[in-house]
């Protein structure tokens, strides 16, 4: 599945496959771009690739292990895979897209 634009609007409306929290819009080798948008609380546990967040709309602070930072649109944030992560106190139109990508077990420093 590859393509050239996803719109943000195309990606909002993306069906959730069962048992996801996120739609998958893209992928390609090791790569996967999907589309999260958690209500209430975002119950995500550590991936086993690394992943980089894109925040597309909505504010609030996102927690990687010890350190807190507050986010919000056009804000990038990395996690590196296994690393416990979430986000926290955000908007109720918090929006983001997900990159995920490399090996599992994630990439070396």
């Amino acid at each position: 599945m590859t393509k050239t634009l996803i719109a943000r609007q195309e990606a909002a409306a993306a069906p959730l496959p069962p048992g996801r929290a996120s739609a998958l819009l893209l992928a390609h080798g090791s790569m996967n771009l999907r589309w999260y948008a958690p209500k209430g609380t975002d119950p995500q546990t550590p991936h086993d690739q690394d992943e980089i967040y894109i925040v597309a709309s909505g504010t609030g602070t996102f927690v990687r292990g010890d350190e807190r930072v507050n986010f919000g649109p056009n804000d990038a944030l990395f996690v590196a895979a296994g690393e416990v992560h979430r986000f926290e106190d955000f908007s109720a139109d918090f929006a983001t897209w997900v990159v995920f990508y490399g090996p599992k077990g994630g990439e070396r420093a």
